[in-house]
């Protein structure tokens, strides 16, 4: 027997207590009211006459689904988007509720009827939308503070769905920083050339810097620039001129305008333990190890941004995917002021 519904007030009024016991109690949809009535939100009304589970009334004249469809596209801000969620997980039988009030968050998950707090936080996005790194970082710390865990849910143009588990990540590793007696390297255009053999060996097989060519190491500007900073090298130029610190920044500067902000992140990664590689050919900063190369891959791609970072959907789903097929998880390292948080973003299959 269909359940029986009522149309008021941009809300669904059920009466019936086999049809309250059956919505409410075995599926988690509705607001059970005062006087044993159960109130559903317009989008709840939708999946339920999209499924051919419920009759809808209004004035005892019948609602049909296009009726209820076009009223809720008028109501419910970014309906198309919220709806293939919400059917998507529904019948994947997660019992979510909707959001009203608590933007950006779209949806709750509850692992049981009446909890205060929710299991797992939600926010649908279009692919047209953009993910901001300041507000996912405010997010995480909210669902973090609950010990809930954060989803994002992404609908492309064609309805299809792509899940995200989003996190704060504690990136550490096995490697220590190691101690080298100093040598000479000489500054070429995009990278730098390491002559001493004896140094260049230990920065290859300690901590994995630079990449032999021929006779000698060459390195990549953010390595010299930490082994400078820690004093292992001195920079030259290959006519010989003895190069300070800053006028290394600067000169780098030219051809690799954030590279103080990828060297932040690099020194931390160090301190942290793990060895830190280009990920260029991945189409990221970095990649980290959390082991010597010869015992793992490479774990993460790293990304370096600033607060206030935004970039489109499309951007982000390029680099979560190829960081998968790759075996890889996609962090993003968020600069603010003197502060790194590192944030995970791992596809789900909720």
């Amino acid at each position: 027997m269909d359940i029986s519904g009522e149309l008021c007030n941009n809300h669904i009024i059920v009466k019936k207590s086999s049809d309250i016991g059956r919505l409410y109690n075995k599926s988690h949809i509705g607001t059970l009211l005062s006087g044993n009535i159960l109130q559903l939100d317009i989008l709840e009304g939708v999946f339920l006459l999209d499924e051919g589970k419920m009759k809808l009334f209004q004035n005892k004249k019948p609602i049909d689904f296009s009726q209820l469809l076009m009223l809720a596209a008028r109501k419910v801000p970014n309906f198309e988007t919220k709806y293939i969620v919400f059917k998507d997980l529904r019948n994947r039988g997660h019992a979510i509720t909707l959001s009203n009030n608590d933007a950006p968050v779209t949806f709750y998950k509850f692992k049981q009827k009446n909890e205060n707090i929710p299991s797992c936080v939600i926010v649908a996005f279009s692919e047209r939308d953009i993910l901001d790194i300041d507000a996912t970082m405010q997010l995480i710390q909210q669902v973090t503070k609950k010990n809930s865990t954060l989803w994002f849910a992404l609908v492309d143009e064609e309805g299809d769905l792509t899940y995200y588990d989003v996190s704060r990540i504690n990136l550490t590793g096995d490697n220590l920083e190691q101690h080298y007696s100093k040598g000479t390297c000489i500054l070429l255009k995009n990278r730098l050339i390491l002559f001493d053999k004896k140094l260049a060996d230990q920065l290859l097989k300690k901590e994995f810097f630079g990449k032999p060519l021929g006779e000698v190491l060459q390195l990549s500007l953010v390595e010299a620039l930490y082994l400078l900073e820690r004093g292992v090298l001195e920079i030259q130029t290959n006519d010989g001129k003895l190069l300070s610190e800053k006028k290394c920044v600067n000169l780098m500067e030219k051809l690799q305008p954030d590279i103080e902000q990828r060297l932040m992140v690099f020194k931390d990664l160090k301190q942290r333990g793990l060895l830190v590689k280009t990920g260029f050919k991945f189409g990221a900063h970095f990649r980290a190890y959390t082991m010597q190369p010869d015992k793992a891959h490479a774990e993460f791609l790293i990304h370096v941004v600033e607060k206030g970072f935004t970039s489109i959907w499309a951007e982000i789903s390029r680099a979560v995917r190829l960081a998968h097929s790759v075996n890889k998880e996609f962090v993003f390292a968020r600069i603010d002021n003197q502060t790194i948080n590192y944030v995970k973003l791992g596809r789900l299959r909720p």
